[in-house]
């Protein structure tokens, strides 16, 4: 849980540094220079939503040149085996009943069992599988597998996950910026301009608020978990979703996708109590019993 709230953590706020330097270059940054007591709610609301969803969208756009980066997935091209050519085939059948332009397909090397779609456009997006996946499942499993994944595609979840993420970006900028002005005027009585107490204030409320808001990412993105597994029953049979993720329930003990692309992987973790508000996926006993629910 502390690796991937780090992860977090040093992502948005490495992205954040970035911009901040362009804004200031733009000076933009000046919007934000107090000349008296009051904060301008109306320029911070802008400022904050110009990081806030900057960021989130950034991440969007080089999602699929990130994911390939991060697992060495190989793109297939041109079909070199029957395993491949069955792959793409399958993909494109998948793609055309769920309404969407072919996904790049591609092959990464990991033991593990697993599978992630990513992109910026539904119409241009990556499904990659792990080749421990196509070692360890047989075709229907792999089948359903690569339905799961064409229905996060065609359910513009990757879209929807970075809306909400620079939504949150954008509240938590707001909010900290608040604690921190209060916090220099009220306690430490700064009556003009802002003290070292608003900016230490401040990045301790971004720091804080950060983590509390990433609850609710976390949320989304297992509620679309369920929603993927359905769509993965549509596209390939419920009997084969359900086999597929009893196959992977077996293999949770092996290693996952890298932290930044977890999420848009088809297996995760497990945990209880704190830990399961920072999980990306719901155990997988409970999308089995979800899947069986609805036959």
């Amino acid at each position: 849980m502390f690796k991937r709230i780090s992860l977090f953590l040093i992502t948005n706020l490495a992205i954040v540094f970035i911009l901040s330097i362009v804004l200031n270059l733009l000076g933009v940054g000046s919007m934000l220079d107090q000349k008296g007591i009051d904060l301008d709610l109306s320029n911070l609301i802008v400022f904050a939503a110009v990081f806030g969803f900057g960021g989130s969208l950034i991440s969007l756009a080089i999602s699929k040149w990130t994911a390939k980066r991060l697992t060495g997935a190989r793109p297939i091209t041109s079909p070199s085996s029957e395993m491949e050519l069955w792959l793409v085939q399958t993909v494109r059948n998948q793609a055309e009943i769920a309404g969407i332009g072919m996904p790049e397909v591609a092959i990464y090397d990991s033991p593990d069992i697993n599978a992630f779609a990513t992109g910026m456009r539904r119409n241009s997006a990556l499904v990659a599988v792990s080749t421990g996946l196509l070692r360890s499942l047989n075709r229907d499993e792999a089948e359903a597998v690569l339905g799961h994944e064409v229905s996060h595609v065609a359910n513009g979840d990757m879209v929807t996950l970075a809306l909400i993420q620079g939504v949150v970006n954008t509240f938590v900028i707001v909010a900290s910026r608040v604690v921190g002005h209060l916090i220099d005027r009220v306690v430490f009585k700064t009556e003009r301009g802002h003290g070292p107490a608003f900016y230490i204030t401040s990045i301790a409320a971004q720091l804080v608020f950060g983590i509390l808001a990433s609850i609710i990412v976390f949320w989304f993105s297992r509620k679309r978990e369920f929603r993927a597994d359905s769509g993965g029953a549509r596209l390939a049979g419920r009997n084969k979703m359900v086999a597929a993720l009893e196959k992977l329930q077996r293999s949770a003990d092996q290693p996952h996708l890298p932290e930044q692309i977890a999420a848009f992987g088809i297996s995760g973790g497990s945990g209880q109590g704190l830990k399961r508000l920072f999980m990306t996926h719901p155990p997988l006993e409970e999308r089995i019993a979800a899947l069986k629910a609805e036959a």
